[in-house]
């Protein structure tokens, strides 16, 4: 298997991907689409804050504040 192969397996894959969330958003409320994009932010933000240094020492300094 050469490396042409394996990227038209890759993009085959994703465009399937692809199809699936499309035809899942299709099926959803303008609610459920609202909630669902709300989620994706929420998630690139988590991600963004893993990666950053200055978040992840906040995160260890402000644990366990909210506990009561």
């Amino acid at each position: 298997m050469g490396l042409k192969d394996l990227l038209q397996r890759w993009t085959k894959s994703r465009d399937a991907n692809a199809l699936a969330k499309a035809e899942a958003e299709s099926q959803m409320t303008p609610a459920e689409r609202d909630v669902d994009q709300e989620d994706f932010e929420a998630r690139k933000d988590d991600t963004l804050m893993k990666r950053s240094y200055a978040a992840s020492e906040a995160e260890d300094v402000a644990e366990g504040e909210l506990e009561d």
